[in-house]
């Protein structure tokens, strides 16, 4: 028998099936087991090296290493990894002492991100420790894209994104220059930078060619739009009647939303089956607490 080569993590990461199906590959039992100790704060530091927003996949994370978990061959249910991490992120002490230093030296180096998401953010916390300058620029007047504009505050708070943001700023100089939009690259590249990254993301929902659809457009709204404008403020009531198409996670958070915003009457259309919804089971299940039955 070949002796097992611990050189490469890919061998550890096929036998711990959980860490395997992550997509960052998380070492999960590595942070359970500092949970498990009541050791908060060194179970998040482990998560913030793979995950970079901890707190926010923790409320928010789509789970795919809980279907791999291992404990749901033996049991129901398996570990709730994801909740483990809001745990681990909820009951941390101070880390500003744990999170890398600003270098002493800057190697010279400046980097443009364009978009403030979690992509952007993610380049500027690799590369700040390393005496990169990095310049974060989005037309929006904050920070973290998608994560602020289309989760909604009652599954995420902006206390949570603001903190976990500030952790990357605190990493090496950061600049957020917010409000501020990039339309040409030529213009950009012109200001001698050394690379440029662009996490602009892609955030536009399907639209529905149907009878009536322009006639009625003041009351029909787009999923992650509508929710955006939640977000920020401009809409703040909905009727008291509110049909929501579609089966995926968008559909679930604007059903919620539409409750919290005073519709009474909330129904959730999907023409596939209910197993057949691209929403997760979770979503699913926390939006039937809340609204009518969905009808398929």
């Amino acid at each position: 028998m070949r002796p097992t080569d611990t050189k490469n993590p890919d061998y550890f990461h096929r036998v711990v099936d959980c860490q395997w199906a992550c997509p960052a590959h998380t070492p999960v039992p590595e942070y359970i087991r500092e949970i498990a100790a009541g050791n908060y704060t060194d179970a998040y530091m482990i998560n913030w090296r793979s995950n970079v927003f901890p707190g926010v996949l923790g409320r928010t994370c789509d789970r795919p290493c809980e279907p791999a978990c291992r404990r749901g061959r033996v049991e129901e249910e398996p570990v709730a990894i994801c909740r483990l991490k809001r745990v681990a992120a909820d009951n941390k002490g101070a880390i500003a002492a744990l999170l890398p230093a600003p270098p002493a030296q800057k190697n010279g180096k400046k980097i443009a991100c364009i978009g403030a998401g979690p992509a952007s953010l993610t380049v500027a916390r690799d590369l700040a420790p390393l005496g990169y300058e990095i310049h974060v620029y989005d037309g929006e007047a904050r920070s973290a894209g998608m994560i602020r504009s289309q989760i909604p505050r009652f599954r995420l708070p902006e206390s949570v994104i603001d903190e976990e943001v500030g952790y990357i700023a605190a990493c090496g100089d950061v600049q957020l220059r917010l409000g501020q939009r990039i339309d040409s690259l030529k213009d950009l590249l012109s200001q001698a930078y050394d690379a440029v990254f662009v996490g602009s993301g892609a955030p536009r929902g399907r639209d529905l060619d149907v009878p009536g659809r322009a006639e009625a457009a003041k009351r029909i709204h787009i999923g992650i739009d509508w929710l955006s404008n939640v977000s920020f403020g401009h809409i703040k009531h909905i009727g008291k009647r509110v049909i929501v198409l579609g089966g995926g996670n968008t559909a679930m958070d604007c059903c919620r939303t539409a409750r919290r915003l005073g519709g009474e009457d909330v129904k959730v259309i999907v023409r596939s089956g209910f197993d057949e919804m691209k929403a997760s089971p979770w979503e699913k299940e926390d939006a039937m607490h809340e609204v009518s039955p969905i009808l398929n």
